[in-house]
């Protein structure tokens, strides 16, 4: 039997403590690569990577966002997929979008009652 520790400090309820390893995909990232793919086969996005970007914000701290994309056009973003803010990692897009000359955004799957899909917020 396998036992998951869980914390309930954050705001909405039970949270998983620890994170996947990395190159594995959350159910929500996972989603949202089926949305990349129609864009690249609708001719949108050139290129997609999970995890294909590595970002020096300081000494001893990184960041990672979940996809670095390739638009048609030849502009680099990187896509930050989340169901809700944790931790540091607003802190980390803000920061990287002020250093790196690609456009961040952040995706939230939006509920199906809502209607689905994706609402994103850009840093730029």
């Amino acid at each position: 039997m396998v036992r998951h520790k869980v914390s309930t400090k954050a705001a909405g309820g039970l949270l998983a403590l620890g994170r996947l390893k990395a190159g594995q995909q959350n159910k929500t990232e996972a989603a949202y690569e089926a949305t990349l793919r129609a864009r690249e086969a609708a001719g949108e996005i050139v290129w997609y990577r999970f995890e294909g970007l590595k970002l020096r914000l300081a000494d001893s701290t990184f960041y990672t966002p979940d996809y670095a994309v390739m638009l048609a056009s030849g502009q680099i973003e990187c896509h930050e997929v989340k169901g809700r803010w944790m931790d540091d990692a607003r802190a980390k897009i803000k920061i990287a979008a002020e250093m790196y000359p690609f456009r961040f955004l952040a995706v939230f799957a939006k509920a199906k009652k809502d209607g689905g899909g994706w609402d994103v917020e850009v840093f730029e």
